[in-house]
């Protein structure tokens, strides 16, 4: 026999209010992405005047053709994939390995080596010790300088090392028993178990070298080695419109050098758009498992 709960008129209203905010953020989350793509595909006169407010008007793709027609955009989208996968590869490596033993009561420092980690995360030397750091490293105008200053987050390896907390010791001790080494244990047993937290470390990785422009801008001078969003940065703040020097007549420069920053924007932020919902289940399951201790 099934028995049915009848809601009272504070749960009616209760629902009514969760689902209005829901859809609330909705709406404000969406717009902001509706309105640039419209804006980007809309005819360039609407654009200019400002009429476009939601969904296209008219239908224009000549300054996404302009984009991907630039060579400087496939250098910065070059450079931006390569720090974002070598990166994102380096990061989770040095996390995973870095949190792991932290996490095992039998590692003598663990203690000490925690807090000199917690202490990086309230304190540091500042940008002009960095900046000479990193010249004096030779790391100045290289592409290693956008991967190795910031190759492991203390913040992400906390987060790593509660979710390994969660993971029995009984089970290397068992291994142990049967003969595997520390690094069998680590790749044969710990890894094929640590997927949702490996997925958390990639997106939060993955993310921040995507959007990352300001270390480019300190360490980049080069500007075949600089990022997506450093170029970003010069269209759209520093008003470097390269993209419209091919046009010599002032009003169709006008037409297009706006429009072209909304199709600039869809560029670089689509990858990620993309890659995020095939993530997030590993991304919530990661984090909430994460938050757990043995």
């Amino acid at each position: 026999m099934v028995t049915v709960i009848k809601k009272t008129a504070g749960d009616k209203i209760s629902d009514l209010f969760i689902i209005v905010s829901m859809w609330f953020v909705i709406i404000i989350t969406v717009y902001p992405f509706l309105f640039v793509f419209s804006m980007s595909i809309s005819d360039p006169k609407y654009v200019l005047d400002q009429s476009v407010w939601l969904f296209p008007k008219g239908f224009s793709v000549e300054s996404y053709k302009r984009v991907f027609e630039n060579p400087d955009i496939w250098s910065a989208y070059y450079n931006t994939i390569f720090y974002t996968v070598i990166g994102t590869i380096l990061n989770v490596a040095l996390t995973i390995f870095g949190a792991y033993p932290l996490s095992r009561r039998s590692f003598f420092a663990r203690k000490q080596l925690m807090i000199f980690i917690v202490f990086t995360m309230f304190f540091s030397g500042g940008l002009i010790p960095l900046f000479i750091l990193i010249k004096d490293l030779g790391l100045y105008n290289t592409r290693w300088a956008m991967i190795i200053p910031g190759a492991v987050s203390a913040f992400l390896l906390i987060v790593a090392r509660t979710f390994f907390q969660s993971i029995p010791e009984s089970l290397d001790e068992s291994a142990k028993m049967d003969g595997a080494n520390d690094i069998t244990i680590m790749f044969r047993i710990i890894m094929p178990l640590s997927k949702p937290i490996i997925a958390v470390l990639a997106l939060f990785y993955a993310v921040g070298h995507w959007n990352s422009y300001f270390s480019a801008m300190i360490y980049l001078p080069d500007a075949k080695l600089q990022p997506l969003q450093l170029y970003l940065v010069k269209i759209l703040i520093q008003n470097q419109d390269k993209l419209s020097e091919g046009l010599t007549d002032e009003f169709n420069r006008a037409l297009f050098t706006l429009q072209l920053k909304y199709s600039i924007i869809i560029v670089a932020i689509l990858p990620i758009l993309l890659i995020y919902p095939f993530l997030q289940k590993y991304f919530a399951k990661g984090v909430m498992v994460g938050s757990l201790k043995e």
